[in-house]
């Protein structure tokens, strides 16, 4: 069941946001670095919950878009600092009704109390699970500083 509810989430994020092209990986690459520009490849990672591999490819695409740009740290140049362009804001701003509009469809079959209780056993479930991730999830404030959650 969980795969099949993945599977349609991911089916309604991607017709919300055909109009834009961008999925639901993509998506959350930009806002999290809209939140945290100048996150390191690694620090996405841990912020999204990705393996490094997935978030390369995100971030390729993005990049040939124009929406991300890759740029040497200042201490460090070995180091690259990712930061959205400003055709990557922009097309973000305009994907942030469409992704809205995809959760409400998602959560269109249940009442309020049910989404509540819904979110509250997929957070035990996932905190339950979290180490057997491949790719441990963090917050995105803590995915800069390197800590995990």
């Amino acid at each position: 069941m969980l795969r099949r509810a993945h599977q349609i989430s991911a089916s309604v994020f991607e017709d919300s946001c055909r109009d834009v092209g961008l999925t639901p990986a993509q998506y959350g690459a930009m806002t999290v670095l809209h939140a945290q520009p100048g996150l390191d490849q690694s620090s996405l990672s841990r912020a999204l919950g990705f393996d490094k591999v997935t978030v390369l490819r995100v971030l390729r695409v993005l990049e040939n878009r124009g929406l991300v740009q890759r740029s040497p740290a200042p201490d460090n140049r070995r180091s690259l600092h990712l930061a959205l362009t400003d055709p990557g804001r922009a097309l973000l701003a305009d994907a942030r009704p469409l992704a809205e509009q995809a959760y409400q469809r998602l959560m269109d079959p249940l009442n309020q109390k049910q989404r509540l209780q819904f979110m509250d056993l997929l957070r035990q479930l996932t905190q339950g699970l979290e180490r057997h991730a491949r790719a441990p999830l963090v917050r995105a404030g803590v995915a800069a500083a390197g800590e995990k959650d």
